[in-house]
């Protein structure tokens, strides 16, 4: 008995099980080809699919989705380890500046020690008691 020629794609992808796409193979995949036909391949009895025949496009367009994935993961790594070497740097900096800041300002508050002795007066006794916690003592 002769089989029947397969119908059009009507939108979703035909299920084909495996004994029957032995029988029909070049018909799929010359439906593939004119008409973007995507034809899931199934056990028989198992209606999960094993296999696809997709358009030759589609399965350029995997592919090369599959190419951009790994080449914008690459970029994404690359990008991560000059942010993080950035954040590095620059927390480096950081210490580095306050640690002057901090310098600097024990500088001045003990010229202004030596100028104005605590308990002298009482507005620079007021300013000391404000920044008690910036002063190293």
């Amino acid at each position: 008995m002769a089989a029947p020629a397969l119908s059009h794609h009507s939108g979703q992808p035909r299920s084909v099980p495996l004994r029957e796409l032995r029988t029909r193979l070049t018909q799929l995949i010359a439906m593939a080809e004119l008409t973007d036909t995507v034809t899931l391949v199934t056990r028989d009895g198992d209606p999960r699919p094993v296999a696809a025949i997709v358009p030759a496009p589609a399965a350029r367009s995997a592919a090369q989705a599959r190419a951009d994935g790994e080449r914008l993961a690459t970029v994404t790594a690359g990008w991560a380890r000059r942010l993080e070497e950035s954040h590095r740097q620059g927390a480096l900096r950081h210490a580095a500046e306050l640690r002057a800041v901090t310098d600097a300002l024990a500088e001045v508050w003990a010229a202004l020690d030596r100028h104005v002795p605590p308990g002298t007066d009482p507005a620079v006794d007021r300013l000391r008691a404000a920044h008690a916690d910036l002063r190293r003592d």
